[in-house]
């Protein structure tokens, strides 16, 4: 069977290809540039416990670490001289991870490197795109013109996404909600590993908010926020603020600093029409653009290929399901969508400064945990969406059970007892393509895995796991937050919980894991016809119908990142790698299988 084409090697591009081969499916990735990426210090993504697990479990690279990334030890909100809010990080509640996306990139491509299922075509700019029957024929111009025959595609291209004007999807939204002067530089601050939210700082040109999160190797990303239009930010200016904002945390003297790098952030928010049409797919930039009150778009695109990723190896090696694929354009939507509308209606409370709610007590305390909470990443500006409405939730039964993760939600790390009795954390064993059904069974630890492998519920559940219309691995967990004793928790391979049963229902077992592969009877029905993901409809109308400036003529500086300032294998998975030979010249594309 034809391969993936991924369109651009971004770090949201990439992640799909890798996702993609650990699912033993073949992948081209069409990658614009010549293979390497510029080094930004001051281009950087906030990533949550979740995704960078998947991008450490992809690249088998830890990040956080004295070179790469860093991992906050607190955050501190602060209003003119006063400390509104403060909170420490530790095991319970995990830091985000504060990394240069040419760190993260960088691993990624040497993920690639060994992975034999991933071609990159360097130099390969997408420019005609026809799908048919069986599959997709893209064009690409650089050296060479190409033609490249792919099973689907998907488009990974960034805010002026080809694919996504190939497929005419059209693009709405708002353009320049907010704008951020931006500087990575290196120096010593009196809080260490601390990042801060400075609002109302009282010295001269402090402005009305300054950021300051710890990068790794003693570096810092400063954000300052500017009005949305009409401010020139000059090298002059800037380095002014730079001085200013440091002399200002540093008591009054400027203390001695590198700087690194600088740029001009701006963040629009826009919401693609559609996210699948036929065998054609957008993922990141492509797909939606966020970033305000300290959302990060990186972080969702993650999301969105590690969502889509599973779901393309199920149709790549069994054949289309079409509830399946359109669920990927209803729970990804529809949680980009809730964002962008909470983000919306918090700004003019943030940002306006004016009113009523001005002068009711507690407002800006209560402004304050809201900006925290969308920088550290929970709390609906921050907290990662819960697939609530999927067409893959299964009907609901007596034997469904509460437990702290809200069915659609991604489950809780704990750590679990694996098939060959290792103790491994519940996240490790996620990307592999199966089903996860965990049993909550205290006491397990205490004992050695042979003593209660054959005894009480065990050999029941054990069969109706082997008995699930697809393979599927099981896993004992001491406790699981809210879980009572033996319930058994299903949970998708990108992580979301799909249900909770109080003890062994094969049955209602069985019925759960068919709606989550989109076959059985769950909310979205069986045998869809995917006239959802053609005709446009789905969750969510975006963040508005102004469009503002149109994508396809934004300057570098809208682009939503800083400018500078002026194991199971599926039984027919291939053996060996494809060829992925491309046909140069100006022929016309095959129709047969293949690369042509």
């Amino acid at each position: 069977m034809d391969p993936v084409i991924v369109v651009g090697a971004g770090p949201v591009g990439l992640t799909l290809a890798l996702a993609l081969a650990r699912h033993s499916v073949p992948t081209v990735v069409l990658d614009e540039g010549p293979g390497k990426d510029e080094q930004r210090p001051a281009r950087t993504a906030v990533l949550r416990e979740d995704t960078t697990a998947l991008v450490e479990r992809l690249t088998g690279h830890s990040f956080g670490d004295v070179e790469t990334g860093a991992r906050w030890t607190g955050w501190r909100s602060m209003r003119r001289k006063q400390v509104m809010r403060e909170l420490t990080f530790s095991d319970e509640l995990p830091s985000p991870l504060h990394v240069p996306q040419h760190e993260l990139t960088g691993a990624l491509r040497a993920a690639i490197a060994d992975e034999r299922l991933v071609k990159v075509a360097v130099e390969s700019k997408l420019d005609a795109l026809e799908q048919d029957a069986s599959g997709l024929t893209a064009h690409t111009r650089g050296l060479k013109d190409t033609w490249w025959r792919g099973s689907y595609l998907v488009g990974c291209d960034g805010p002026r996404s080809t694919v996504r004007k190939l497929l005419d999807v059209r693009f709405p939204g708002r353009t320049a909600v907010e704008r951020h002067a931006v500087a990575a530089l290196r120096t010593e601050l009196p809080w260490p590993g601390q990042a801060l939210l400075h609002r109302s700082p009282p010295w001269r040109g402090g402005g009305a908010e300054v950021t300051g999160r710890p990068l790794a190797d003693g570096a810092w990303r400063i954000d300052w926020l500017l009005p949305p239009r009409g401010e020139l930010v000059t090298p002059d200016v800037l380095v002014t603020r730079i001085r200013e904002t440091l002399a200002g945390w540093c008591g009054g003297a400027t203390p001695a600093y590198e700087l690194l790098d600088t740029g001009v952030h701006t963040v629009h928010h826009r919401l693609a029409r559609r996210w699948r049409v036929g065998r054609a797919f957008l993922a990141g930039d492509a797909a939606h653009l966020l970033g305000a009150l300290g959302t990060h778009g990186l972080d969702e695109g993650l999301r969105d290929a590690d969502n889509l990723a599973w779901k393309l190896a199920l149709a790549w090696h069994h054949g289309p399901r079409e509830v399946l694929l359109d669920s990927y354009q209803a729970e990804r939507r529809g949680a980009v969508s809730g964002r962008l509308r909470a983000a919306d209606q918090a700004l003019p409370a943030l940002r306006g400064g004016k009113g009523l709610r001005a002068y009711v007590p507690g407002t800006a305390r209560g402004q304050d945990a809201l900006l925290m909470d969308g920088h550290v990443g929970n709390g609906q500006l921050g907290g990662p969406g819960r697939y609530a409405d999927s067409p893959l939730a299964p009907e609901s039964s007596d034997s469904v059970v509460a437990v702290d993760t809200e069915p659609g939600s991604p489950v809780t790390d704990v750590g679990v007892t694996a098939p060959d009795g290792t103790f491994v954390r519940l996240r490790d064993r996620l990307g592999r393509g199966h089903l996860l059904v965990v049993l909550v069974a205290p006491g397990t630890v205490v004992w050695e895995r042979r003593h209660w492998v054959t005894a009480g519920i065990m050999p029941r559940l054990a069969a109706a796991v082997t008995a699930l219309p697809h393979p599927a691995e099981l896993l004992v967990a001491e406790a699981y937050p809210g879980a009572a004793a033996h319930s058994v928790l299903l949970v998708r391979p990108d992580g979301h919980l799909v249900t909770a049963l109080s003890g062994v229902r094969p049955a209602e077992l069985y019925a759960a894991a068919e709606a989550a592969l989109g076959e059985g009877a769950g909310k979205g029905g069986a045998g869809g016809s995917g006239a959802d993901s053609r005709s446009g409809s789905g969750p969510g109308s975006g963040p508005g119908e102004a469009s503002g400036a149109s994508p396809e003529h934004m300057t570098d500086s809208e682009s939503g990142a800083p400018t500078r300032a002026p194991s199971n294998t599926p039984p027919n998975a291939p053996s060996s790698a494809p060829s992925n030979a491309p046909t140069s010249g100006k022929r016309g594309p095959k129709k047969s299988g293949g690369s042509s």
